[in-house]
């Protein structure tokens, strides 16, 4: 992507349907936007527990196929519902779908419902995380190396191979989360990029100096990692309360509100702060409108003619 700032949308799969979806997806690519993504959510992530959701695997190669342009990522796979092994074939499957625009994100987990209902082993937060590393270490293997050997803790791989390869040459695997004693540190080792949701530009500023002082430590070079932010963006109080239900308090730091110069000056924080990309993380009811605001107002102030 270019060194200029640049700009995706994050769609969540709750309370949609795929013609909704299909159709949003078309939308950001006319729109001029470079990235649209999707979540990976059994259950609603607004605290609701409503079940009603498309499932992540899925919806991400039907993002690849609907679209030419755009990187379609991920943010983020919970490392804990799938064998990397099972990840890195679906993700080389979605590249060559999409002609080489696949990126892979990567997270530890944080919603315990979902996993509870389903059976899913949802294990302290020291073991997700010691899983996520080793999830991204097996996928990364797996992406590029013609054969993996693995022996972990969770994982153990012997001669697996993962075939076809991506088209990219480097399939970028993004993690998740601003964790600074353990996320930032797996970030640091291991992501070609970082993303972190609904913060503040000050407080999104403060968690990357946490990720570069770990690159540091880690002898990596810390501009190998892009760094990116999800904020929402809701016209009103209501309009926030209607998409986060509640987590709307929570998520409010990072939601964009306002109008033109408003909302330009606040995306303008997040890039003087270091973010290379400011991601909208939409959710149903998909405020279309809001979408076309930030299209038509934001992005050019941020291009370079």
């Amino acid at each position: 992507m270019a060194s200029s700032p640049w700009f995706g949308v994050h769609t969540g799969l709750q309370r949609t349907s795929t013609a909704e979806l299909i159709s949003l997806w078309k939308r950001i690519e006319d729109l001029g936007f470079d990235w649209a993504s999707i979540w990976d959510h059994f259950y609603a992530a607004d605290g609701s527990g409503d079940p009603d959701g498309l499932e992540s695997v899925s919806c991400h190669a039907a993002l690849a196929v609907t679209t030419e342009r755009i990187r379609c990522g991920s943010l983020v796979y919970s490392a804990g519902f799938r064998h990397p092994a099972v990840l890195a074939n679906a993700i080389a499957t979605i590249d060559q779908l999409s002609n080489g625009r696949a990126v892979l994100g990567l997270g530890g987990g944080w919603l315990e419902g979902e996993y509870r209902a389903y059976g899913i082993p949802y294990g302290s937060p020291g073991e997700r995380l010691r899983l996520l590393g080793e999830s991204i270490q097996c996928v990364q293997s797996l992406l590029n190396e013609d054969r993996t050997n693995f022996e972990g803790e969770f994982f153990t791989m012997t001669d697996a191979q993962c075939v076809p390869k991506p088209v990219q040459d480097h399939l970028p695997v993004w993690v998740g989360g601003g964790g600074e004693k353990v996320t930032l540190r797996i970030a640091a080792q291991y992501a070609d990029g970082w993303n972190l949701p609904f913060i503040s530009p000050e407080e999104w500023a403060r968690k990357s100096g946490v990720l570069t002082a770990h690159c540091e430590d880690v002898g990596r070079d810390p501009a190998a990692v892009a760094r990116t932010v999800n904020v929402g963006i809701a016209k009103d109080d209501d309009d926030l309360r209607q998409q986060f239900a509640n987590i709307a308090e929570f998520v409010r730091p990072g939601v964009l509100m306002g109008e033109g110069q408003e909302l330009v000056d606040r995306v303008g924080e997040y890039i003087d702060a270091g973010a290379e990309a400011v991601i909208l993380a939409m959710r149903t009811p998909f405020e279309l409108d809001a979408l076309d605001r930030f299209a038509e107002t934001v992005i050019p102030a941020f291009t370079t003619p």
